[in-house]
């Protein structure tokens, strides 16, 4: 039941609101409710699922006649702040999604009982103060004075400060007058590295971070009788019903603040003495950071502007121009990213003149890159001497002779792979600019013609302080951010070492990823080459009058490619577009985006494509000069010829090298996802089919951690820890008596590998389908297809075949129930040319639609799609597809200039909400009882669509044609509980106590989102998943196998080798496996501070904070285990192949017995990232591999 309540005061929020209901609805045991408060209205409505309850709730505090006389009758008066509140029953219906949220929460309360999450009533504390008045003492960096821990003080402001404890972070307010804007400062838990509080004798608390807080500016409060009577005479009306953002983020406190605010990480503030134990109190809730009892001192030194301006200065000196670029990179790193203030790097630079005066600079860089990782953090436990001068310095020496002697084993990836570029890298956040890298890239055709010149090109990505792009705030203006911040990085130059480095451009990827390419001057040919003169000769782009367009134009010369192959311009053929007018007149291209080439032109690329050497593609994704798209085999054409259609030329230009971007190796597989589930349910395809699907998928999961030999071919198939044996390693362990989930590592591994696959089932649906294939497509040059028809041939290690009869097709993103089509999929005759292509779709030319066009506006030009033949999976209907009108770009009638596409970035960075809006189409989808046919949904759809071809017209979404929605979700969108990784993998309870809603800002308005359980397949799909227990079930299961031994299993590897190797003498090789151990300890982020841990490094995945991973972990992830992989299969070549001249059978043995044994009794620690152990289990696959191959073993 629904009841209206009038009368309240205006300013109240909806969480004000609700609390001052939640004891009064308490004493008639109602502790399920829903309030909903308008802001700035006299009224709410408040929703109670139990309509006996509602009814004796009104029978108390219910009016039943209107007026003064009315409430006199009333028998429990209810008043707020003087006023009588009125209670009456709503003359609406309860909404039934909320309803149906309040039974959710009802039933996670009793979940939460049974688990012991929820504490009796006797047992309850009561709440703990979380908001502090104060100053601010001081803004710096933590620093020693003598031997005594102190905050540098580089920043400060007069005026009091309230400091709130929040769910998530600390909020700080500060006020100078009453007039001025309201200044916040928002520290995150999560970028808490130490929390230091005083005593009452001396009250202060210092926040030392690893990231920048977040800064918004809040207008002054207006005194509220004057803010009620102008809103009712309505001298400052609503332009519209939405409410505007209460605040607006800015990069800094104030313009001092700005200059220090990305380095300078402490945050020290005065309290009262009798709050002191107050907040030490607090790290008892969880979430909270731990608090350390630590006296800090303050000092004054010189100004942070002074001491930075100081070292930029001889960072570009003569004096110094012994060090290379890298190296001054590295040192400007160890200041701007708040390694080190700039007056001890300054310093450290003055002492290594000397020492490293002949060095070599490239292992100098190196050095200083993995010095910066030891340096510790200045704070308890850490000593004045750990950071002084001479320290810092014998700390760096040792980093440099440690690479000194593991140099022969250190794998340079840009040196053994062509295609691979160092590339330094840049972030740029609201608050500071971040310097890392460099780090391999893939080359683009810029990076491959200027190859001696790659460090004077920098990847600069915007972000956000966590290194996530910054989001959507309703409560938040970005405007600052977006207009004046990274617009003025964009349009200016970035100083880094005192190369001064400009915009360049961005690829069609990149954009998407907030990243663009910038580019210092270098001398070229005898000539200063500048930014204006790299894109000049990438081609002209003079007629091109879209700044959107000219960007994604020349952004093809931005575009990753893994080899290239000179093509002399005689090759080249021109083809004419098969191009045909639909019923409606539109004119209709069917070989948009594709071309043919001839045997020999493939044979050209087959030999120059390193992947290539096991599987021979007939079809490769390519850029030619100005051309982009797919081409494929015509095993017509004779001598070397290239074919390509206008369609595929973008631009005029010379350049005779075809680059390869990607190929049709072998068929990829195919996934359900959410989007793809919900247009087949509401096609008619039947819950159980998924429902049997995902069972089998959790049922794979399940069955890894029976035994070790299941456990090893799971790892094996999800491709983790490949490059080091590590499957084969479990078995070979089962097969000599020991089991695998004895090692914490290993086990770790394993259960994350598994846990990453468990939440994509859960939280995204992503499900494996053996019957279904992904794709390239290309177009039937033979004419041979009918409408309506395909042909495709898949061939990889289980053989081949050709897929006939009646199929579905799609291409991601699908969102319109017409993005799905039937199709009929045939065989050619066997002396078609068609036969010479494998591992495509081939499209029929005839019609009068292309087919790719009909799903979701696909083309040839190397879109993948998708091909189920799974009968469980066929629809029982079929939707006639989307025909959305072409979009014209923009036109600003003129040449475009840098500035255009820089504001275009800028634009396209404030204005991408694809995600928001194929968000708020799932939600609708799962509401409405049409699904996905609503008009809601094809609105969506379309405006999808707009958002998806922003990056290429210019034309933003309108958001205003957005459907309504409330802030009540199906259960399958609610996010996940946290996994930690420490001692070991956990997944952290969601307490399902609603008793917290005084930890939020009071002033918060924006409602809180409810869920409901989806009657859906969406819904019955997450919830047959509890994670919790499935995980906590592989734990007991992983625990009951072990079989407990005194010793570790490293250890008693060890002893089984000695054993079988009792005469091979290895010692002399003890420092060679030291060697190569240090040259694998490397770091990997998500960010220029925060590392992955090396569970996650090893199992290729970064987990997700709440839920499956964020596209931006998965791309990182995918990157990361690239690279991993690689370094790790160097690894082994050195182990087994040691010098040249020491390749005998038996030395690769011996050289595995020493890398084992200084892996088992030498374990480092490093102050970063603490003790690297997956060498052990390197080595040891390496040596029980050679063992084997010992005889009569």
């Amino acid at each position: 039941m629904e009841v209206h309540v009038r009368n309240l005061h205006e300013g109240a929020t909806e969480k004000q609101t609700k609390q001052y209901f939640k004891p009064i609805l308490a004493r008639l045991n109602i502790h399920v409710f829903h309030c909903q408060k308008p802001r700035n209205k006299g009224f709410a409505n408040i929703t109670i699922p139990d309509r006996a309850l509602a009814q004796k709730f009104l029978a108390l505090h219910g009016q039943i006649k209107p007026g003064r006389e009315g409430f006199m009758l009333v028998k429990q008066k209810l008043f707020q702040h003087g006023k009588p509140v009125n209670c009456t029953q709503s003359n609406n219906a309860a909404d039934d999604f909320i309803l149906k949220s309040l039974e959710r929460e009802r039933k996670d309360k009793q979940l939460a009982g049974r688990r012991g999450l929820l504490a009796s009533s006797a047992t309850k504390r009561q709440p703990l103060q979380r908001s502090f008045s104060g100053h601010l003492s001081a803004i710096g960096s933590l620093d020693y004075e003598g031997n005594d821990l102190v905050v540098v003080d580089y920043y400060r402001i007069r005026g009091a400060c309230q400091m709130k404890f929040l769910r998530r972070s600390v909020l700080i307010e500060f006020t100078t007058r009453p007039s001025d804007p309201i200044r916040q400062v928002e520290i995150s838990y999560n970028s808490i590295e130490s929390l230091l509080v005083g005593t009452s004798a001396h009250p202060y608390v210092t926040f030392a971070l690893a990231e920048a807080p977040r800064c918004f500016e809040k207008a002054a409060p207006v005194d509220d009788a004057v803010s009620q009577l102008f809103n009712r005479l309505a001298l400052h009306p609503q332009k519209d019903n939405r409410n505007p953002p209460k605040r607006r983020r800015m990069t800094a406190i104030d313009a001092t603040h700005q200059a220090i605010v990305g380095s300078c990480l402490c945050y020290s503030f005065q309290v009262e003495p009798g709050h002191i134990k107050i907040i030490t109190s607090l790290q008892r809730l969880p979430g909270y950071p731990s608090v350390v009892p630590w006296r800090v001192g303050y000092a004054i030194k010189l100004p942070f502007t002074q001491q930075m301006t100081q070292l930029n200065t001889a960072l570009s000196a003569e004096r110094y121009q012994e060090f290379s670029f890298t190296v001054k990179f590295q040192l400007q790193r160890l200041a701007q990213n708040g390694y080190l203030p700039p007056y001890k790097v300054l310093q450290l630079m003055q002492a290594m003149k000397g020492t490293f005066a002949d060095a070599d600079q490239a292992i100098l860089a190196t050095a200083l890159r993995r010095f910066s990782n030891q340096i510790p953090y200045a704070g308890p436990g850490v000593d004045a001497s750990d950071l002084s001068p001479a320290t810092l310095l014998v700390l760096l020496m040792g980093a440099h002779d440690h690479l000194l002697r593991e140099n022969e084993y250190s794998v340079d990836l840009t040196r053994r792979y062509e295609h691979l570029a160092d590339i330094h890298k840049i972030t740029v956040t609201p608050a500071g600019v971040y310097l890392y890298g460099p780090e391999p890239e893939v080359k683009n055709r810029v990076l491959r013609q200027y190859s001696a010149f790659t460090s004077h090109f920098l990847q600069v990505t915007f972000s956000d302080e966590d290194g996530e792009p910054i989001r959507y705030d309703r409560r938040s203006s970005l405007e600052t951010i977006y207009a004046e911040r990274f617009k003025k990085v964009l349009s200016g130059n970035l100083s880094i070492c005192g190369r001064p480095y400009e915009f360049l451009g961005f690829s069609h990827s990149s954009l998407r990823a907030q990243t663009c390419w910038f580019m210092a001057p270098f001398i070229w040919n005898g000539q200063l080459r500048f930014a204006r003169a790299v894109i000049k000769d990438l081609g002209d782009f003079s007629a091109i009058r879209s700044p959107a367009k000219c960007a994604a134009r020349i952004g093809q010369a931005f575009s990753q490619a893994f080899s290239s192959v000179n093509i002399p311009g005689e090759c080249f053929r021109a083809l004419p577009d098969v191009e045909r007018l639909d019923s409606n007149g539109i004119r209709r291209v069917f070989s948009d985006g594709v071309g043919t080439c001839s045997k020999s032109i493939l044979e050209k690329i087959w030999a120059a494509y390193a992947q290539s050497r096991a599987w021979k593609p007939t079809l490769c994704q390519i850029r030619y000069a100005g051309a982009k798209g797919m081409i494929s085999l015509d095993s017509r054409l004779q001598g070397d010829v290239l074919c390509l259609r206008p369609s595929m030329i973008k631009f005029e230009a010379t350049s005779t090298q075809i680059e390869i971007c990607g190929a049709g190796f072998k068929p990829l597989p195919f996934y359900l996802n959410r989007q793809l589930i919900k247009i087949l349910e509401d096609l008619g395809v039947p819950e159980h089919a998924f429902l049997d699907l995902q069972d089998e998928a959790v049922e794979q999961l399940r069955i890894t951690v029976s035994n070790p030999i299941n456990a090893g071919y799971y790892l094996q198939r999800e491709l983790v820890g490949k490059s080091a044996r590590i499957p084969w390693l479990i078995r070979k362990l089962f097969y000599i008596g020991m089991t695998f989930s004895e090692d914490q590592f290993l086990r770790d591994t394993h259960e994350l590998a598994v846990l990453v696959r468990l939440r994509e089932l859960k939280y995204r649906s992503r499900i494996y389908v053996e019957r279904g294939i992904t794709v390239y497509g290309i177009m039937d040059e033979t004419e041979y297809l009918r409408e309506g028809e395909i042909y495709c041939s898949v061939h990889d290690e289980k053989g081949g075949m050709v897929l006939t009869g009646r199929v579905i097709i799609t291409r991601c993103p699908a969102l319109h129930p017409g993005d799905v089509q039937y199709v009929s999929a045939t065989d050619v005759p066997p002396d078609s040319p068609l036969r010479s292509v494998h591992n495509c779709v081939v499209f029929s030319s005839k019609g009068y639609r292309d087919l790719p066009s009909q799903l979701s506006g696909g083309d040839l030009d190397g879109d993948l799609y998708n091909i189920v033949f799974d009968d469980s999976l066929m629809p029982t209907m079929m939707s006639k597809p989307a025909d959305y009108p072409i979009m014209p770009a923009i036109d600003i009638g003129r040449e475009v200039t840098r500035s255009d596409m820089t504001d275009f970035f800028v634009q396209f960075m404030e204005n991408d909400q694809l995600g928001r809006l194929s968000t708020l189409h799932q939600t609708l989808a799962d509401q409405k009882p049409k699904g996905i046919f609503d008009p809601d949904c094809i609105l969506l759809a379309e405006m999808c669509s707009t958002a998806v071809d922003f990056s290429k017209t210019g034309i933003p979404v309108d958001l205003k044609k957005m459907p309504k929605s409330s802030n009540v979700r199906p259960d399958f969108q609610a996010p996940g509980p946290r996994v930690l990784i420490e001692n070991a993998i956990k997944i952290e309870d969601i307490d399902a106590e609603d008793d917290d809603e005084d930890e939020e800002d009071p002033e918060e308005t924006a409602p809180a989102t409810r869920y409901y359980e989806s009657p859906k397949v969406l819904g019955k799909l997450y919830r047959a998943i509890d994670e919790q227990d499935f995980f906590t079930a592989i734990q007991r299961q992983s625990q009951a196998s072990r079989s407990y031994q005194q010793s570790s299993l490293a250890i008693r590897l060890w002893e089984y080798v000695k054993h079988k190797t009792a005469l091979i003498q290895y010692q002399h090789y003890l420092n060679f496996a030291r060697d190569v151990k240090d040259a694998t300890m490397r770091e990997y982020s998500l960010h220029p501070v925060h590392f992955a841990s090396e569970v996650e490094v090893f199992a290729g995945a970064l987990i997700g904070k709440n839920g499956a991973q964020s596209k931006r972990q998965r791309e990182i992830s995918t990157s990361m285990k690239e690279k991993h992989d690689r370094e790790v299969a160097y690894t082994v070549q050195c182990i087994l192949q040691g010098e040249e001249q020491d390749s005998s059978k038996q030395e690769a043995l011996a050289r595995s017995l020493a890398c084992l044994d200084v892996a088992v009794h030498e374990r480092r620690t490093f102050k970063r990232f603490g003790k690297l152990v997956s060498f052990t289990w390197v080595a040891a696959a390496v040596c029980l591999k050679e063992i084997e191959k010992l005889p009569g073993s």
